[in-house]
């Protein structure tokens, strides 16, 4: 066979190899340049020009000198115990969580319930609970049951549910099969498979899952308090509101100083859980 030969014989084979090369480079480059000119045509849209960076930047230093010396103000207490509501919140809200996203993670793991239209259903519905963000979700229970911390609660209850969920399932997914099958061959029905085979292995993943969810929830709570649902964020606005900003900057290293902490203890958690 001659060497054009070969080449139509594999390009008989395989023509998606061989065809429309051209075609396709040039649609890569028109979605490039489209890609370019979205990305120039949103910095016009949004005036993003230098004459309003070096403005902002101006009155930025401005608000910073302002905030020097960071101070407690008249009712330092009154910040303490905001700060701990914002825990609480946090707390509560990741507990709650992670025990609702136990039997919806179990059922969304394919190793587990093999009815594939039924998977998906509860896919899309755990989509539906982590794809509206936590703000969102705040505003709604602001509304529904008012200022405080128990509309926060509720919206990382709803918001976490739904993204443990997906973490649990895919845990649950890519453990090993084979002591599954030794707790069936001892006459272990579903549920003991599950429980025997399944869990023990994902347990670590799980634990690490709902560590780093708490800490995004610290920071989170703090958000949710700025739009009425309690806790640091509501002072930290209120000092903002009224230009009180060595109170704010204050409040702003509590915080840091606060999500420091966990963030160091949760890692050093997650570590020992994920050790071999």
């Amino acid at each position: 066979m001659s060497a054009s030969q070969d080449v139509a014989a594999w390009q008989a084979r395989m023509p998606a190899a061989f065809g429309r090369r051209g075609l396709a480079r040039g649609l890569r480059w028109v979605l490039a340049l489209g890609a370019v000119g979205f990305t120039l045509g949103a910095f016009v849209w949004f005036e993003m020009t230098p004459a309003r960076f070096l403005g902002g930047l101006a009155e930025l230093l401005r608000v910073s000198l302002l905030m020097l010396p960071p101070s407690p103000g008249e009712q330092p207490m009154e910040l303490f115990w905001a700060l701990l509501e914002t825990l609480a919140m946090a707390v509560a809200g990741t507990v709650v969580a992670a025990v609702l996203a136990v039997p919806l993670g179990f059922l969304a793991a394919r190793n587990v319930i093999s009815l594939a239209p039924f998977r998906f259903g509860l896919r899309r519905f755990m989509d539906v609970l982590r794809g509206v963000d936590q703000l969102v979700w705040a505003l709604i229970f602001v509304r529904a049951v008012g200022l405080g911390p128990l509309a926060g609660v509720l919206a990382i209850i709803v918001s976490d549910t739904g993204t443990l969920a997906k973490l649990y399932s895919e845990a649950l997914e890519n453990a090993d099969r084979r002591p599954v099958d030794g707790v069936r061959a001892a006459g272990g029905d579903g549920v003991q498979s599950a429980r025997f085979g399944l869990l023990p292995q994902a347990l670590p993943l799980i634990l690490s899952n709902i560590l780093y969810i708490f800490e995004s929830n610290v920071r989170s709570s703090t958000i949710l308090g700025i739009v009425g649902a309690g806790g640091i964020g509501f002072q930290l606005s209120d000092r903002i509101r009224a230009l009180r900003w060595d109170e704010a900057a204050f409040i702003i290293l509590m915080i840091l100083a606060t999500v420091a902490l966990i963030d160091w203890g949760s890692a050093a958690l997650r570590r020992r859980l994920l050790r071999p």
